[in-house]
């Protein structure tokens, strides 16, 4: 089957993406990335490192862990959990929510919606508009956590549909006006959203190709970091292509002025926008929008993050090449760290073209790759230069960040250091860096529940593999049920 997608001569890369990314229904965003699923496709391990006798992160107590979680919420978070750990039941509700039931029209997609809405959206969502978001990033503040708001729309096929995104992501930074200061940490955006998606494509053709040709001139580009490196695999763009028209040189004004836009705007809220990464083939496009956009808005904050998937074999050496252009041009260096979420869909696309994948070969190869981006961003902030994010469900990758972030004097709220988790995900380690004193947020999808269910059907499989690994999370939740349920009854 491989053979025949590469072959298919009517068909953009992007379309062979949306074939290999199925049963998910769509084109990943991000938040595993990640998505939010972008946090979840490497975190199989969720043991603590022995890390010595004191470790930063306390997870041996869950009455100190759930102590602001009310009673009802854990029974409900360990029913989800649960669940999404029980593959024939993954395999089921995806079968379902992929089904005419749900695309269709009719009282069994009310029902259907109805009973989505009431478990795995009420879990991983945090409500249908900014009004119920903003509702339940006031939880999350008074338990200690801050929410990274994230209006869960997927790729844009035009610019009506863009421009009505741009609106929506206007308003999502309006809203964090209504809450109180902090308590949200980012706004989370997605090229996809706000640029024609087949445009991405075209972009990202014409600077993988003025990578392998670097006379090639392309006269739109304005000048950025470093997009591409030489270990960049660039086989996405087998034959020069078309320059831009003069109608795909406008849309792509366009589509930088909504950038823009949304930057003001987060920049006079004071509120750092976060741009979330995508599959390789149009990543290099979604580079160049937020390295263009971080020049304008990092002179003094970083308010403009990017965000580098870690299981790319070419990671660190982006990230040495980008961080090396941003001091010298003065800027400030925002980085979101995953492990990234598109492993399966890479390695099946490199392989049907011949290639090989440009993921890490191994699991420990991903763990290093984000272990050493995370200690090379640490020591940055150190020196004044930059600031990340750590999205990671891996408490091994937790201790050891915590550890040299601790030895350096970051902990107590450095707030140009943040870890962060998915919301409905990792609770327990999320406390328990909360509770060693530094700032934490859970990336918080949001939207109607017919939009965000692409989004769910993500969080669906990608639980598959991550809770069917671990059972931390359930473990300790358990345990603090029965404890509370002990007290009542003595």
């Amino acid at each position: 089957m491989a053979t025949r997608i590469a072959a298919s001569p009517k068909k953009t890369l992007v379309d062979h993406i949306r074939v290999l990314a199925r049963p998910l229904n769509s084109v990943p965003s991000s938040i595993t990335a990640a998505v939010p699923g972008q946090f979840a496709a490497f975190e199989e391990k969720h043991e603590p490192a022995p890390t010595g006798p004191s470790p930063p992160i306390d997870l041996s107590d869950p009455g100190r862990l759930f102590a602001s979680v009310p009673t009802t919420r854990l029974i409900h978070s360990v029913a989800n959990l649960h669940a999404a750990a029980v593959d024939p039941l993954v395999d089921l509700g995806i079968k379902v929510m992929t089904s005419r039931l749900v695309t269709g029209t009719g009282p069994a997609r009310d029902i259907v919606i109805g009973a989505v809405k009431r478990t795995f959206y009420k879990h991983f969502c945090g409500g249908e508009d900014t009004v119920e978001a903003a509702e339940t990033v006031r939880q999350l503040n008074e338990a200690g956590l801050r929410g990274m708001l994230d209006y869960a729309v997927e790729d844009a096929e035009d610019n009506p549909s863009c421009d009505q995104n741009l609106e929506a992501f206007l308003q999502t930074v309006a809203s964090t006006k209504t809450l109180p200061q902090g308590c949200v940490s980012f706004v989370i955006v997605k090229i996809t959203a706000i640029c024609p998606i087949s445009l991405l494509q075209r972009v990202a053709d014409l600077l993988r190709w003025q990578k392998k040709n670097p006379e090639f001139h392309l006269p739109w580009k304005h000048y950025s970091y470093p997009i591409l490196s030489d270990s960049t695999p660039v086989y996405h763009t087998p034959a020069e292509p078309e320059p831009l028209t003069p109608q795909e040189e406008a849309n792509l004004l366009l589509a930088q002025e909504r950038l823009r836009r949304i930057g003001k705007k987060c920049e006079e809220y004071n509120i750092p926008l976060c741009i979330d990464a995508e599959y390789t083939a149009v990543q290099p496009a979604i580079d160049y929008f937020t390295y263009s956009s971080a020049m304008e808005h990092n002179k003094h904050e970083p308010i403009i993050y990017g965000t580098l998937q870690a299981y790319l074999k070419d990671a660190k050496e982006r990230l040495l090449l980008k961080s090396e252009a941003a001091q010298k041009m003065g800027i400030l260096m925002g980085v979101k760290l995953v492990r990234g979420a598109y492993m399966t869909t890479e390695a099946k696309l490199a392989h049907s073209l011949g290639y090989e994948s440009p993921i890490h070969n191994s699991l420990q190869e991903t763990h290093d790759c984000f272990n050493n981006c995370a200690s090379f961003m640490l020591e940055k902030i150190a020196g004044g230069s930059g600031a990340v994010v750590l999205a990671t469900h891996n408490v091994e990758s937790g201790q050891l960040a915590a550890m040299k972030a601790r030895d350096m004097g970051m902990s107590s709220g450095n707030h140009r250091l943040e870890f962060a988790q998915l919301y409905g995900m990792a609770d327990s380690f999320s406390f328990g860096l909360k509770n060693a004193g530094f700032r934490v947020s859970k990336y918080m999808p949001f939207g109607p529940v017919d939009q965000v269910m692409p989004y769910l059907l993500r969080r669906a499989e990608e639980n598959r593999g991550l809770l069917s690994a671990s059972t931390l999370d359930r473990q300790l939740m358990r345990k603090e049920l029965w404890r509370r349920l002990r007290t009542a009854i003595l």
